[in-house]
């Protein structure tokens, strides 16, 4: 017996029975039969199925793919606007420091007005200054004929021998270094008494710029600047200011060995007139090159007005042997040792050198060239009317005495 269950062939009947060849052809037949109409069905449902799994799988890839499209979106946008920043750099606004402050230039006309009233005050001074030398000079001649003639008459030595055995060891100590000092100044000349009264002062200075509380006042009053509030004072001031100690004393010991010759060429007088003018007219030449330039910054030193007492006397005696402290085999013409100063503070101005102020040292050797050659003609010679003047008010009704005539002239000299 046969039964067919969901198409497949199911035979009770043995293989012994009859008929049975023909059961197993039928049951062949429908199996096949069952087996053709249920393979469309089934690769329909795996189809079916595979469609439905790649379109869940490709779903799901397009939507992860789309969750990294979006998570690159920012970095898209910022990656165009970067390009776009850089494409188009006009359109972003960058922070810029703020510009410096602009300084202005400083004006001369105040420091140009000090330096022609105290140049005219310098030589108007020296000249009263001369006047009054050569009258102390008459009336210490006559007290020392009338002293004279008062000890010519006093032999008792013996009265001064008593008086010294009454003082005391430290009383004959102290007057015996005094006698000692007093020897000393006496054997200096006269240019060199002069110069030691420069030399104290400068030290005086120097050592008050070793005070911590005084330096801003030092600043102030003790360095030429052109950008200062404070500008003429310190025309003056600075020539007597030294920070270095081996600046002051290279400036010292040069003014210490030109000192004998300038001083007898034009006098004490006319000497303190040259020399303080000259660092005034040094400073200003300095302050017209600094405010040209741009480059305002302080200067102090009497390097100015040591040139001008150096290129005094070399243009006065021009063939005079000079020679270098450490190098004694070495000499000069003085005439050649100006040029070579002169041309080295030339370039050093042109070329922007900082060690030294260039200008200072031009403007002084300038002043002392032009002085000796031209200055004393128009200046000195002509305080005549001063000197009157100042006679006039000093002593009243005393006539037409002419103080201060040609024998104190004290003129420059050619050797």
């Amino acid at each position: 017996m046969c039964r067919i269950f969901g198409g497949d062939l199911e035979c009770s009947m043995s293989s012994s029975q009859p008929g049975t060849v023909l059961c197993q052809e039928v049951g062949a037949n429908m199996a096949w039969r069952g087996c053709a109409r249920k393979w469309p069905q089934t690769e329909l449902l795996n189809s079916q199925h595979t469609s439905l799994q790649s379109s869940r799988l490709s779903f799901y890839n397009q939507q992860r793919c789309g969750f990294r499209r979006e998570a690159k979106r920012p970095d898209t946008k910022k990656g165009t606007a970067s390009e776009e920043t850089k494409a188009s750099p006009s359109e972003v606004v960058t922070p810029r420091p703020p510009p410096p402050p602009r300084v202005s230039r400083p004006t001369l006309f105040k420091p140009l007005m000090f330096t022609v009233g105290f140049t005219g005050c310098s030589f108007g001074a020296a000249a009263i200054l001369q006047y009054e030398t050569l009258k102390s000079r008459v009336q210490t001649g006559k007290d020392a004929e009338e002293s004279k003639k008062f000890t010519q008459g006093s032999q008792d030595m013996a009265h001064w021998h008593d008086w010294w055995n009454k003082l005391s060891g430290f009383q004959r100590q102290l007057i015996l270094l005094m006698s000692i000092v007093d020897d000393f100044w006496s054997s200096l000349t006269e240019g060199q008494r002069t110069v030691t009264g420069i030399i104290a002062v400068n030290t005086a200075v120097l050592c008050c710029w070793r005070i911590p509380s005084m330096q801003r006042s030092m600043i102030k009053y003790f360095t030429s600047n052109p950008a200062s509030k404070t500008r003429c004072l310190p025309m003056v001031l600075s020539s007597f200011s030294h920070y270095s100690i081996i600046h002051m004393v290279a400036n010292m010991y040069v003014l210490w060995t030109f000192s004998s010759g300038i001083v007898s060429l034009l006098g004490k007088e006319q000497f303190l007139a040259l020399y303080m003018s000259a660092g005034v007219i040094s400073t200003m030449v300095s302050y017209v090159c600094k405010t040209a330039s741009g480059r305002l910054y302080p200067s102090l030193g009497a390097s100015g007005a040591v040139m001008a007492v150096l290129a005094s006397v070399c243009t006065t005696v021009p063939e005079a042997k000079l020679g270098i402290l450490f190098l004694p085999m070495v000499t000069f013409t003085a005439g050649h040792a100006l040029k070579a100063l002169v041309a080295i503070d030339t370039a050093g101005l042109i070329l922007g050198w900082r060690l030294f102020d260039h200008a200072a040292h031009l403007g002084g050797a300038l002043f002392g060239v032009w002085y000796v050659s031209y200055g004393y003609k128009l200046i000195w010679r002509k305080r005549e009317p001063l000197v009157k003047l100042w006679h006039t008010m000093r002593s009243p009704g005393t006539g037409e005495s002419k103080p201060g005539g040609s024998g104190g002239d004290g003129g420059p000299r050619r050797q």
